[in-house]
């Protein structure tokens, strides 16, 4: 009695994960992911689900592809995966600072926009008959 490893469809990873297929094959495309084959059937392991959710989670934090595929990379090569953590608190830091410096042109710009605003509505006040 031999007890397969889970596999998955594009159809499961895309409703699980909330993607379109057409997004699954652009990881695949990338080299992120490397589903098995059934003739024109795509067969996804475990890894593939979490190489797919790394992905996934690398670019909803804004990370690059070429950050996301070396993470993953670095996942794939190592047994002790204190490199991996060390070169993901580096890129969190990076990105972090990215961040926080768009957040401080942006309280900049909303600065400035209530300046212009107060100075228009100044010379509509002017402007107005008495």
């Amino acid at each position: 009695m031999s007890q397969t490893a889970p596999t998955f469809a594009i159809s499961d990873l895309a409703r699980e994960f909330g993607i379109t297929p057409r997004t699954i094959r652009f990881w695949e495309d990338q080299g992120i992911l490397s589903p098995q084959r059934e003739g024109q059937k795509r067969i996804f392991t475990r890894r593939d689900r979490a190489r797919l959710k790394m992905a996934l989670r690398g670019k909803r934090l804004g990370l690059s592809l070429a950050e996301i595929k070396d993470l993953i990379g670095m996942y794939a090569s190592t047994e002790d995966e204190s490199s991996q953590l060390l070169e993901c608190l580096r890129i969190m830091e990076k990105r972090r600072a990215a961040l926080e410096q768009q957040r401080e042109d942006i309280e900049a710009m909303l600065g400035e926009i209530s300046q212009f605003e107060t100075l228009c509505r100044d010379e509509l006040a002017r402007r107005q008959p008495e």
